[in-house]
């Protein structure tokens, strides 16, 4: 059945998605060599610059860009299996994936895969074929002293698997008609993918393919084509069996995404985490031509127990037949529109309208499929397409439903998941099957979904070329992405492949002067539908810029392997990040306000920090275009990136300004803020150092807190800078900290700092300071307060962030911010020196100072994130190697003490500090006001 062409269905085995082609990937700019993050139609470009030429070499090297700015891919320390053999390996430890929580075909980061290896897979059906490449990325050297100390100190190692630089990469996911195989092959070719892909050592010569090259595929397209390929590209098709594949893929997903399963009722879309140690055994129903059920107990341990032949290829013939459709998407689309009550015979048809009651039937439950057309005398053509269309889709959904709970039931198992090109993420379909389970199960058992299972068994194949690893990944190493993609129209890609950010704009603004709708990654659902359709829009209902193909969301996955889990939370899998809940609409719908009206100031000073060239003018209107469609795309469906938290539009924000090439968008504002808080740090030392114990530790929260003000995210504080100086401000602010605060919790703070009596409380080991602000809120509020700690001879770890988000400070930034300081101050010279912040301490360190090891240090680490929040199960090695010691906690600032982790709760003491600059969130959170303030003390859980 897989190899038929003219069947849109694929094999009994094979499962199909509509994904994003793989065109459009974006070169860099040399004269951009700051970028850190440009993401654009499903691809992640990171690190170094491309250069800008169009030779296929070339434009094919920018798949090999190097590591995140702020995830630095150091190789984890593991036992993987190096297995010799004459096949390269392929090295999935750690692997790890970046885009949107519904996508279907994401981009996978592989970062210790540094082996020639093949770079290619093939899942090839009766009528798509699905590839999965491989492309990889050299990191990017660096030579940053502060890396290199806090690893020495905290003990991080880079491991000692390999004694050659380790080379990463990403998985891609491509789509192809199989009636299109050319172009199928025509892609390969341009990307060298048969020559073993584009390897840092031939970026600037053309390859010759490999007379012996072999690529895995699977699919009973692997055999009919077999000799296409070799004589097109000279490679053999070594055939992996479809089965094995489709358990492969599916196992490396539920192990390896957060927001791989979901269940999907009455048009509701629920997110499910599976436990990986819990994941076994499940039932695995692909749904394609036929139907098979796979009782799955672990990797490579499978039986396929049971299946129908009434599936998709029932649909779309029977479909094809009775409704004259020409593609099985447009079967789908027909039911959309459709009403089964003028086919199907009902219960209430029977019952004269009533519910059979006593047996738990509704008088809406179908009784019989197309039964109420024996009674009439109508013929074909009086009934209307779209209510054959349903009917058709009920009776087949309801009928793998039902054949598939009873065989879960038969082997006692608590999980079904169903994938296949039947399924295709159409929301009416995944209803009526999850309602059938449900119906039959009395409520006890749940169908749930894949987002992106199109690509099993390509995935699977890939992954056939070395299968260790697996066991190594975890799920806080993915970090999810959504690019606004390359331009579609109607669900066919126009005009050549778009080579940089210049051509993605010019497409963007031809769209606007035809006064076309641009739209979010992902497409609107059509108007009366459930959820979200699965279904290509056609192109007479309007043109519209998409990421993809398909009506499903696309973004790009990233494994990130120095991300880790924060040791010092009390209840990792209890954790929730996000304190705001936005499932409420109205609560939804104000935070959308809130951004909108911060829009057009953010684009000012975005445009302002690249010189305001017509060029960043171009870029700030782009961006404002883009980000302003993801707020619509996800007003109009809030689940569309997976469970939506006020975190993840903020972090989605700075996510868009850097896809459009704004690395730093307040960049000269906290330089000229940093200077002016510097100037009058040596009186503000000076003052404090005058004060007796008590009254310094009060003054000190107190500065902490009235520094916070600070916010270029807040419109409120915003409107203050127009009002004054940034010393004024600060001194308003101080001036107006009169306690009770509103989250007043400083006694019991104090009590432990100072003690009571004559009982000296022990000081702390080491203090995690998590900053927020440039300016004021770090110069004049955390460092003084780090200074205390200091000299009571707690270590200091400044907490800050990877990568620029509105006016917060960086890591990057810090070390001079500190070296400025030290200039005045004795203490924080010292513990600078000792933490290795000063260039000249660094040389004394490695010299075994002595006076910088009496010292007790200060440092600065990264926290692994680039938003104005913090989601402690992702945070960066040296952050999580820096916390294991550490007994006390300060989290400041709105973003990452109120809007994240306000309820979180730690193993160790933690302080939480931020002054609140939005009226809505007082209100709700602390029953406050605008500028009230949280000193919120928490002793260890």
């Amino acid at each position: 059945m897989a190899g038929l062409k003219e069947d849109p269905i694929l094999g009994i085995d094979g499962i199909t998605i509509k994904e994003e082609l793989e065109i459009g990937k974006p070169e860099i700019d040399k004269s951009r060599e700051d970028h850190p993050v440009l993401e654009t139609g499903g691809a992640v470009i990171k690190g170094e610059p491309l250069i800008n030429n169009r030779s296929v070499i070339d434009k094919v090297r920018e798949e090999g860009s190097c590591g995140q700015g702020e995830r630095d891919m150091v190789p984890p320390t593991s036992n993987s299996i190096h297995r010799s053999g004459s096949r390269p390996q392929l090295d999935l430890s750690k692997a790890a994936i970046e885009g949107t929580f519904e996508e279907r075909d994401p981009t996978i980061l592989l970062p210790n895969q540094s082996d020639d290896i093949s770079h290619l897979a093939l899942d090839i059906g009766g009528s798509l074929i699905k590839l999965v490449y491989f492309s990889r990325h050299q990191d990017r050297p660096t030579n940053d002293k502060r890396k290199k100390t806090v690893k020495e100190r905290f003990g991080i190692s880079n491991g000692n698997r390999r004694s050659y630089p380790i080379l990463g990469g990403r998985l891609h996911f491509v789509k192809f008609e199989t009636s299109k195989i050319n172009e199928c092959l025509d892609f390969i070719s341009s990307k060298q993918l048969h020559c073993g892909g584009m390897d840092s050592h031939s970026w600037h010569s053309e390859t010759s393919p490999n007379g012996n090259a072999v690529i895995k595929a699977t699919g009973g397209g692997a055999y009919k084509f077999a000799d296409l390929f070799k004589e097109r590209l000279g490679v053999s098709l070594d055939k992996e069996d479809e089965m094995d594949c489709l358990v492969a893929g599916a196992n490396f997903l539920l192990k390896a995404i957060r927001h791989e399963a979901f269940t999907h009722m009455e048009g509701r879309k629920e997110f499910v985490q599976i436990d990986q140690n819990d994941l076994f055994p499940y039932l695995l129903v692909n749904i394609g031509s036929g139907v098979s059920m796979i009782k799955v107990d672990g990797d490579g341990k499978f039986e396929r127990v049971s299946g129908t032949n009434v599936g998709g290829g029932t649909y779309w013939g029977l479909g094809r037949l009775l409704t004259k459709c020409k593609s099985f998407d447009e079967l789908l689309e027909l039911s959309q529109r459709g009403d089964n009550r003028t086919i199907d015979m009902l219960v209430g048809d029977i019952y004269g309208g009533m519910d059979y009651s006593k047996i738990g039937l509704s008088a809406s439950t179908i009784a019989s499929s197309f039964g109420k057309t024996i009674s009439e005398k109508k013929e074909l053509t009086d009934y209307r397409p779209e209510d054959i269309s349903l009917s058709l889709l009920r009776m087949i959904s309801y009928n793998i439903g039902q054949i598939s709970y009873l065989n879960a039931l038969r082997f006692g198992l608590k999980r079904i998941f169903f994938g296949g090109f039947f399924i295709r993420g159409h929301a009416y379909t995944m209803d009526t099957i999850s309602f059938a389970v449900h119906f039959w199960s009395k409520g006890e058992a749940q169908a749930m979904f894949l987002r992106h299972e199109g690509f099993l068994g390509a995935l699977g194949a890939f992954m056939s070329y070395e299968k260790h690893g697996l066991d190594d990944l975890m799920v806080h190493q993915l970090v999810e992405r959504f690019p606004m993609g390359a331009p579609y129209i109607g669900g066919k890609i126009h005009g050549p492949p778009l080579g940089n950010l210049n051509e993605k704009i010019s497409w963007m603004e031809k769209f606007v002067q035809k006064g076309t709708e641009i739209t979010a990654p992902v497409p609107m659902a059509p108007p009366g539908t459930t959820g979200l359709g699965g279904f290509e829009v056609p192109s007479s209902k309007g043109c519209t810029l998409r990421s993809d193909a398909s009506a499903l969301n696309v973004g790009v996955l990233h494994l990130v392997p120095t991300l880790e889990v924060f040791p010092q939370l009390a209840d990792p899998k209890m954790y929730e990040p996000n304190t705001i809940d936005l499932s409420d609409h109205n609560e939804l719908e104000y935070w959308f306000t809130v951004l909108s009206e911060h829009l057009s100031d953010l684009v000012d000073k975005a445009v302002a920090s690249e010189g305001g060239t017509d060029d960043a003018k171009r870029r700030g209107d782009a961006f404002a275009r883009a980000f302003s469609a993801h707020l619509a795309r996800l007003m109009e469906e809030p689940a569309a990136y997976g469970k939506l938290g006020l975190a993840n539009l903020l972090e989605l924000r700075e996510e868009c300004l850097r896809e459009f090439q704004f690395v730093d968008a307040y960049r000269s504002i906290k330089q000229r803020e940093n200077e002016a808080s510097l100037a009058v740090l040596p009186d503000l030392l000076a003052e404090l150092d005058s004060m007796t114990e008590e009254t310094r530790l009060l003054t000190l929260i107190e500065g902490v807190l009235a520094a916070n003000i600070f916010d270029w995210g807040s419109r409120a504080c915003v409107e203050l800078y127009h009002k004054g100086t940034i010393i004024e401000i600060y001194r308003m602010s101080r001036n107006k900290m009169q306690r009770p605060w509103r989250v007043d919790d400083f006694d019991v703070f104090k009590e432990r700092m100072l003690g009571s009596g004559d009982k000296k409380p022990r000081p702390h080991k080491r203090a995690l300071l998590f900053v927020d602000n440039s300016g004021a809120d770090v110069v004049l509020g955390m460092l003084p307060l780090a200074r205390e700690l200091l000299q009571r001879g707690t270590e200091v770890v400044l907490v800050a962030n990877s990568l620029p988000a509105l006016n917060d400070v960086t890591a990057m930034e810090l070390p001079d911010i500190v070296a400025e300081a030290a200039k005045h101050c004795d203490i924080l010279r010292r513990a600078a020196e000792a933490g290795g912040l000063l260039v000249d301490a660094m040389i004394n360190t490695s010299d075994g100072s002595k006076e910088n090891s009496s010292s007790v240090p200060l440092m600065v680490v990264e926290n692994g994130c680039g938003s104005p929040c913090i989601d402690l199960r992702q945070v960066s090695s040296e952050l999580a190697a820096a916390a294991k010691d550490a007994d006390l906690i300060i989290l400041e600032g709105m973003g990452r003490a109120l809007h994240t982790n306000f309820n979180a709760r730690f193993k160790c003491e933690a302080l939480k500090l931020a002054m609140v600059k939005n009226q809505r969130l007082a209100e709700k959170l602390i029953k406050g006001n605008i500028y009230d303030c949280v000193c919120r003390y928490e002793p260890a859980s």
